[in-house]
């Protein structure tokens, strides 16, 4: 028996290259969101117009004319850049990048007079991998005793060199990119075209093609604007979760079969947990069901633009709670209508669509629909979701057959100890299987394997045993060729996880 029953499609081309470059994007953001919604907090709070101004918080004189430094303005001018940089700097070269990585980024902050966020995302993974190539012209070369004082050295001339360049070169380049980007969006708010953006942004989601556009360009934009005017419709574009709402509302009432069944709670996770790759199956089910999406993504950016309503921080992930959370103090109406009205126009659009092929539908008896889009969503995606897996029918079995008899083996040859769930951002699905699997381990007595979950990237090889999705193996056995590999087609419900734990008994583990 193999490792996976089949060997998944894997898409290709521009596609797959724009998913790892919206994948690179989101592992620097992502990560940080926390300190975002902090400063989100903190701006709401402590401001001279918020509801308890203290202007040694704020930053705003006091009134004996004493001016004021405050949290607000350091953290979103030093604290998030440096920390995106940090993050990037460590994706590209572990801790000495991020070190790198964040003195290069100093120079860009300095430079600007603008939060450099865009700054940020490039030259802290720049400069990780400029120090990365420098340190491969002498590895090896160093005489023993040396090695400390050449490390430090070297990482401490090249970051002071690129903080230099990122001075007096970057910081005027990525500002003049920075203010002709807000210069565009600002037009297509007054020209009332900011909505013509759901166009690209709507397929873009169920194509997993929406991280580069949304981290790349709305969030650092949307906190530069949340700087000026204490809001940004830029937070809501993507995140707004009428659009899906009104899909899975749709399949709920008119839907046939598994995917009507499913949509409720597909709902609950989608409106109130904010996971939106919960509805991606559905659109794809009905391909004509992107006009929808497009449409009341479109309503609830144009709703937003009329109110001129945003967000004061990203709302991560797009929940209706983490949304209202963000909400700045005269944008509750706006933003609540935007949600409300594009969960109507994209319902509206959907029921049309579903009623007219619904007679079809259950001719055909369409349930297995679901399946098909589910497997096709997660090809698109380029990796297994937990979410999108607890869709299928109870009782299908998605893990694809047991442990291959080579890897039972080499399992039952060696000591289990650290047991990694990988996948490429190391949340959301793979975290859920670490649970998963966390909690069979527990329930079978045995409390000397550890179980977590970890980004691809961030592996080494001196784990025991990684668990991954079937389209990602081979690239976590490039990161950690020594230890056991065990591929799932699903990581909620794996059948293999049945067999670790056996296979831990049966040594005795404990």
């Amino acid at each position: 028996m193999t490792t996976t029953s089949a060997e998944a499609k894997r898409p290709g081309g521009a596609r797959v290259a724009v998913q790892r470059f919206g994948t690179f994007l989101s592992g620097m953001i992502m990560p940080n969101i926390a300190a975002f919604i902090a400063w989100g907090f903190i701006t709401a709070l402590f401001i001279q117009v918020g509801p308890f101004p203290i202007p040694e918080i704020g930053g705003f004189p006091s009134p004996d004319g004493t001016e004021n430094i405050g949290l607000v303005g350091p953290m979103i001018t030093y604290l998030l850049p440096l920390l995106i940089a940090n993050m990037g700097g460590r994706m590209v070269y572990d801790t000495r990048g991020g070190v790198v990585g964040t003195i290069a980024t100093v120079g860009v902050i300095v430079g600007a007079g603008i939060p450099m966020f865009i700054g940020a995302m490039i030259m802290g993974p720049l400069a990780a991998w400029i120090m990365k190539q420098i340190d491969r012209l002498w590895e090896g070369k160093i005489k023993a005793g040396f090695e400390m004082l050449v490390n430090n050295f070297s990482a401490g001339i090249v970051g002071m060199l690129l903080a230099l360049v990122g001075f007096y070169a970057f910081a005027p380049a990525v500002t003049a990119v920075s203010n002709g980007l807000e210069a565009a969006v600002n037009w297509l708010v007054l020209a009332g075209l900011l909505p013509l953006v759901s166009i690209l942004v709507e397929p873009g989601k169920i194509l997993f093609l929406n991280n580069a556009i949304n981290h790349g360009v709305f969030t650092p934009l949307g906190v530069q604007q949340s700087e000026e005017t204490g809001k940004s419709i830029l937070f809501l574009i993507e995140a707004n979760p009428g659009p899906g709402l009104g899909i899975l509302l749709a399949f709920a009432i008119f839907g046939v079969g598994l995917a009507r069944a499913s949509a409720p709670g597909a709902i609950i996770i989608q409106f109130l947990g904010g996971i939106h790759e919960i509805y991606f199956p559905y659109v794809l089910m009905k391909p004509l069901l992107i006009i929808a999406a497009i449409a009341g993504g479109m309503t609830g950016v144009a709703t937003n633009v009329l109110f001129s309503s945003g967000l004061r921080a990203p709302a991560a992930p797009g929940s209706i709670f983490a949304v209202l959370i963000q909400t700045a103090s005269d944008s509750y109406v706006g933003v609540i209508l935007s949600v409300v009205l594009a969960a109507t126009v994209s319902f509206l659009i959907s029921a049309i669509i579903l009623r007219a092929s619904r007679k079809r539908d259950l001719e055909k008896e369409n349930a297995g629909d679901l399946s098909a889009a589910i497997a096709q969503t997660q090809a698109n995606k380029g990796k297994e979701s937990g979410v999108l897996s607890g869709l299928q029918a109870e009782g299908v079995a998605a893990g694809g057959g047991l442990i291959a008899e080579g890897e039972q083996a080499a399992f039952e040859h060696k000591p289990i100890h650290s047991i990694i769930f990988a996948c490429d951002a190391g949340m959301g699905s793979s975290a859920m299987g670490a649970t998963v699997l966390r909690n069979k381990i527990k329930k079978a007595g045995i409390d000397s394997v550890t179980v977590t979950n970890k980004a691809i990237a961030n592996l080494s090889d001196d784990v025991d045993l990684v668990i991954t999705h079937q389209d990602l193996t081979e690239r976590a056995k490039l990161q950690s060729p020594s230890a056991l590999h065990v591929s799932v087609e699903n990581f909620m419900n794996s059948p293999k996880y049945d067999e670790i734990v056996n296979l831990l008994e049966s040594e005795g583990v404990r």
